[in-house]
């Protein structure tokens, strides 16, 4: 699966206001600016639109296509991981950063996705100030230690991105240790049918390998075949030894449903002891791509601490 972190750089135009968890309203906001900018038929709805086949804003927030019966929707060929700082108020000039990972042929399209943060910019992000949304720029844009775009020319430069491939897992249960995973921004479970602030580790593995899966259905070379059933058998081996996790709640307005909503997700961290050696190449794939439900918020980041095998 072809897999890309790119790296944008922002300054503000405007003294702005923004939430502590950034990612809903970078996440609304890019969903605006890309359908302005790639969209030929403002007026139609994209689900009755003869042109959602080959649209990209359709492609790309519609999931298209017949997941099948009792199969998940397909995911998003994007996540927009928000600036990390805690940081609410900024002045004109401060600048800010966040990154766009893309799958698969999504990178095909990298050059709609900068015009379209672009116009993002115009369009303003946060709270009104005085009748209108802050403005910023979009400085520049980088992929690893490449520079890919800068605003002083807009030239926007040719990148391969890296394949990422599934992780070879060892053909034999690993040896037994601890693992603390620490949960970077909000993770959205469901474990027995809620969502709640829990986290065995069998529910983190079965959600690790569900994301592994389809992104590489959809964007790779195809569902890896593993023995995901022993899998999970194995991984109900392993037990807490220390949590330390609390669920927080924020608010978001939907643009497209037109109401308010109550999101949120568990964070903070968990330490499981056990056979977790077999699970580390799975865990360390799904720190690039995140886990859980509303990865395009920049949900589900999370990151591995401490290991002791």
């Amino acid at each position: 699966m072809l897999f890309e972190k790119y790296h944008f750089h922002g300054v503000f135009q405007d003294p702005a206001v923004l939430p502590v968890f950034k990612g809903s309203t970078f996440r609304g906001v890019f969903g605006v600016a890309l359908k302005k900018v790639v969209c030929a038929l403002r007026q139609q709805e994209c689900g009755t639109c003869l042109l959602r086949a080959q649209c990209l804003y359709a492609r790309v927030f519609e999931t298209l296509g017949d997941s099948g019966r009792g199969k998940p929707s397909p995911p998003h060929p994007f996540v927009i991981e928000p600036p990390a700082t805690v940081q609410t108020h900024f002045q004109p000039g401060d600048g800010f950063d966040f990154v766009l990972l893309l799958f698969g042929w999504a990178n095909e399209y990298l050059p709609y996705f900068v015009y379209a943060f672009e116009e993002m910019g115009q369009l303003g992000l946060g709270r009104r100030l005085g009748g209108q949304r802050p403005r910023f720029q979009l400085a520049a844009v980088a992929a690893g230690e490449k520079t890919l775009y800068r605003q002083e020319d807009r030239l926007l430069q040719q990148h391969t991105p890296p394949v990422l491939e599934p992780p070879r897992l060892p053909s034999a249960p690993g040896p037994a240790g601890t693992l603390t995973v620490i949960l970077e921004t909000p993770l959205r479970l469901k474990y027995r049918n809620a969502l709640r602030a829990e986290l065995p580790f069998h529910v983190l593995i079965r959600a690790a390998l569900r994301r592994l899966a389809a992104l590489n259905e959809y964007f790779g070379a195809g569902e890896p075949p593993w023995d995901y059933r022993g899998l999970v058998a194995r991984a109900q081996e392993v037990q807490i030894a220390a949590a330390d996790l609390s669920w927080h709640d924020w608010r978001r307005y939907s643009n497209r449903q037109d109401q308010a909503m109550l999101m949120g997700g568990m964070v903070g961290q968990v330490t499981y002891t056990g056979p977790v050696g077999e699970f580390l190449p799975l865990l360390k794939y799904n720190e690039q791509v995140h886990v859980g439900k509303a990865t395009t918020f920049g949900l589900g980041k999370l990151r591995l601490g401490q290991c002791s095998l």
